[in-house]
């Protein structure tokens, strides 16, 4: 088995780690394996691709009909000569 140590972890994280540890009966280790384990158990795959991602965050506003406008001759390339 891997593992992994974790620095920098803010004195009141670590504080309440304990408490939960304790709650539960169990080391702050075994805690902090089963937090890992629930979150990465559960985590929801990411959407596939941006476009995707934005419409499921926009479906449930409704859509918006977006006029055309028609097309146009190419207009003449400007002359930059003297």
């Amino acid at each position: 088995m891997a593992s992994m140590t974790i620095r920098n972890l803010d004195d009141g994280l670590k504080q309440r780690l304990r408490l939960r540890a304790a709650t539960h009966g169990r080391s702050m280790e075994d805690e902090a394996r089963d937090i890992l384990r629930t979150a990465l158990a559960t985590s929801e795959s990411p959407a596939p691709n941006l476009a995707d991602a934005i419409r499921a965050r926009v479906v449930s506003t409704g859509g918006v009909e977006l006029d055309i406008p028609p097309r146009e001759p190419i207009r003449e390339p400007p002359d930059f000569a003297p």
